[in-house]
């Protein structure tokens, strides 16, 4: 039996061929990450058994949106293609699953995972300053906004649109 088995929840989605490069592949750029961050004590082989457990943990899923996440992307993004189409071939590849840091990274590996596009939006933020980001975003202070504002979210989340898009489609909080 496999170490790193193909989870059931990912059984239709994806080969086991492609979920085993992408383990390894995401396994890697963390512990380089870390490493790079400070930690003395990352390891591959930790990293690669919490991220295969969160994937068993309901990986099929964002961890934070709950939206079904695109497995039949993983090992298609092509960075040739990304330089021609930009932010526009990067949005195909929204729900693509990404493994998200619980914490700072400095202690043992602890991960989520979610879509490209949440992790975008999240970056480095905690749990709880990501919540209060889109708190903020949903009850902002100006008047009568509070409609474009969950419209505005809603579409940063389910559209991977940077704040420079929303920007030029909506204006800034003020307008």
């Amino acid at each position: 039996m496999r170490k790193y088995a193909l989870p059931d929840v990912l059984t239709g989605r994806c080969s086991q061929e492609d979920y085993t490069h992408w383990l390894y592949a995401k396994a890697a750029a963390q512990v380089r990450r870390d490493t790079k961050r400070g930690n003395k004590t990352a390891n591959a082989t930790k990293y690669r058994d919490a991220i295969h457990r969160a994937v068993c943990d309901g990986g099929d899923k964002d961890a934070y949106t709950g939206q079904s996440l695109r497995w039949d992307l993983i090992r298609t993004y092509d960075n040739e293609k990304a330089k021609q189409g930009k932010r526009d071939y990067k949005k195909e590849f929204a729900d693509l699953p990404t493994v998200d840091h619980v914490d700072d990274g400095m202690a043992e590996p602890n991960f989520r995972i979610c879509s490209w596009r949440t992790n975008d939006c999240k970056n480095d933020l905690t749990l709880d300053e990501f919540k209060e980001v889109c708190r903020d975003i949903l009850g902002g202070k100006a008047e009568g906004k509070n409609e474009d504002r969950t419209r505005i979210l809603l579409e940063m989340l389910t559209c991977g649109l940077k704040e420079e898009e929303l920007f030029e489609r909506h204006g800034t909080c003020e307008s």
